[in-house]
This record gives structure tokens, C-alpha cells and sequence, in this order.
């Protein structure tokens, strides 16, 4: 037996509540994993609270994230023992996620626990620090290294905004925040930003081209903020798209591409090829203090997960929450 938040729809209705549930209920998979920590992100909190068609089949375990240990496995890669990670693959959307006490998953959805975290330090991480670290990966590989000027970083407050913060500043880039929650100018200062915006100067409609003001950018927020993100970068630079919180729509124009030479760079990190996934974890761990993880980390229990969805929507959650099957 082990517990899990359970996501189900009846007449048309979302529920959710804490299930226990029987071994026998796991859905189809290789590889069956006790869960040691799991975290609530951003399309976690629109699963658990219906606000967003995540959900796929019903009824679902949401997590889209995981660390644990193998319990049982068919698959010559894994065997009992051996520490794993998860992200993505569409777990938690059409296949039982991790926020719960056990998981059953194909063995090619995970790879190893690196050796330099515990699954806790791995799940402060999680997908917003491994999408951070493949957001970076995209500018290294378009040229915008440090000498090339300033970064900018939007949702800065967020869990991928706060690693990206932190990842740029550890690579020496000079990195400006846009925030919309000013009291934090301390917290985001202390992950390394040294210019500090208002999201308010890249929310609202804008023009096709605006003064040149940053070499590259890490976009989490979409809509009218990814369209001003652009039309101000410089010429040559690159924009890292990796979120929508403003919206999916991109109210652009061709200016930035076509006048400017801008590249826009969609990062993916659901179905990212296994090999890129470890490459990005293994820079993760060189780059990351693990003690640092914990000026932007929160651990709940996993009963406590439902209602933190609603916060984290509401924009009320700072950083990084952990959810700890202990």
C-alpha cells in the first residue's frame, strides 16, 4: 500500500484528494521506484487545481518530477537499489507521476541519480533547474557568452528564473532580473543578479523594435513580456524560451528576427533525448553549491501539496518546493 494525490473527474467535475492506494493499481512500466521526493511545479499546480488542460487520462497521479530508488525492475539498466531521476516524458499528465510513494515508469524515462546530490537536493532542482541549465546550454551553443554583455532573466522569483539567476552568475554573465514582487530584490541580489527591473516594463504591449538592451535572455513568462524581451535585445543575441505564465500566445512582429538577427530558442524539456538530459545534469552538478540549494528551497509533506497549488498559481511560492514522501 502507499500514498498518492489522485486527480479523477466525475460528471465533469475535478477532484482531488490523498489516496491510498495497492501496488496492484500502478500502472504498466518496468521499472518500480519508491518515491523519496517529488516537487510541485508551476504545471503541477494547474493539474491539481484543474486551471490548466495538463491532465490528459483520468484518473492521474500528478508529479512531474521524481527521485527515489529502484524497488523492482525488468530492465537490465536498472536494478533494485539504484538511485534514479525523473523529469518529464509526460509523467503526471498521461502517466502516474511522482507525486506519490511509489512509481511505476518505462526504464528510458530515467536516468541515474548523479552522485553529486540526494534525491532531495535532485528534486530542489528538478525540471526548473534542469530547464534552467538547458536554457544556458541554448546561449552557450548561439555565442552569447559573458563578454558579449548582459542577461536577462523573467520570472526571475520563480523556480526557473531562480536557477537560471544562478547558474548565469556562477558563469560570470552579468544577469538583470525582471520581477513583479520588488520586496525580493534581496533574494534575487543573493542568487547573483545584479540589475533588478520590473516585470511592468515588459508586460504590456510594446513596440516591433525597442532599444537594445541585453545580449541574450531566459524567458519563462511568454506573451506581450517574450514579444519586448526581443524587440530589446541586441543585435546577433539570442532569447531562451522555455515557459508561459503570461500566456502561449507571442504577439510579435519579424523586426527582431529579420533587422536584428535575433535567434528565438525553444527549450524542451519533456521529451529531451536521454544524452542531453545527462549532459545537463552533469553541469547541474558542477555548477551547483548544494548547500546553496536551500536559500531557494521549501520541503512539504505530500499531504500539503494540494493546497500549496493555489499559492504557487497566485504566484505566492518562492523558488523551489520539495515534496517529501518521509
Amino acid at each position: 500500500m502507499f500514498k498518492a494525490i489522485m486527480i479523477d473527474k466525475q460528471e465533469g467535475a475535478q477532484r482531488v484528494g490523498l489516496r491510498t492506494l495497492d501496488d496492484s493499481q500502478l500502472p504498466e512500466g518496468e521499472v518500480t521506484v519508491r518515491v523519496e521526493c517529488s516537487t510541485l511545479n508551476y504545471k503541477d499546480a494547474l493539474a491539481i487545481t484543474g486551471k490548466g488542460p495538463v491532465v490528459r487520462q483520468f484518473p492521474m497521479v500528478p508529479g512531474i518530477d521524481l527521485a527515489g530508488t529502484v524497488e523492482a525492475s525488468t530492465a537490465d539498466e536498472f536494478q533494485p537499489g539504484d538511485a534514479v531521476l525523473l523529469n518529464g516524458w509526460g509523467v503526471g499528465e498521461t502517466h502516474w507521476g511522482g507525486l506519490a510513494e511509489k512509481a511505476r515508469l518505462e526504464s528510458r524515462w530515467l536516468i541515474p541519480l548523479p552522485a553529486a546530490f540526494s534525491a532531495r537536493q535532485a528534486m530542489a532542482i528538478g525540471t526548473a533547474g534542469y530547464t534552467a541549465m538547458l536554457a544556458v546550454m541554448a546561449l552557450e551553443r548561439h555565442g552569447v557568452l559573458p563578454e558579449r554583455g548582459d542577461v536577462l532573466v523573467t520570472g526571475a522569483n520563480g523556480g526557473v528564473g531562480s536557477y537560471a539567476i544562478a547558474l548565469l552568475a556562477r558563469l560570470g554573465y552579468r544577469v538583470i532580473a525582471a520581477t513583479g514582487r520588488p520586496q525580493e530584490a534581496d533574494y534575487l541580489r543573493g542568487l547573483g543578479a545584479q540589475d533588478i527591473i520590473d516585470r511592468g516594463e515588459l508586460s504590456e504591449p510594446g513596440r516591433p523594435l525597442a532599444k537594445e538592451r541585453w545580449a541574450g535572455a531566459i524567458d519563462s513568462v511568454g506573451s506581450h513580456t517574450l514579444a519586448n524581451v526581443l524587440a530589446s535585445t541586441q543585435y546577433g543575441g539570442t532569447v531562451a524560451a522555455c515557459g508561459l505564465a503570461q500566456g502561449m500566445d507571442l504577439p510579435a512582429t519579424v523586426a527582431p528576427f529579420i533587422l536584428r538577427g535575433v535567434t528565438l530558442a525553444g527549450i524542451d524539456s519533456v521529451m529531451k533525448p536521454r544524452p542531453e538530459r545527462i549532459e545537463a545534469w552533469r553541469r547541474l552538478g558542477e555548477l551547483l553549491d548544494p548547500a546553496a540549494l536551500e536559500a531557494i528551497t521549501q520541503t512539504i509533506g505530500l499531504e500539503e501539496a494540494i493546497g500549496k497549488a493555489e499559492e504557487l498559481l497566485k504566484g505566492r511560492v518562492r523558488g523551489r518546493l520539495v515534496v517529501s514522501m518521509a
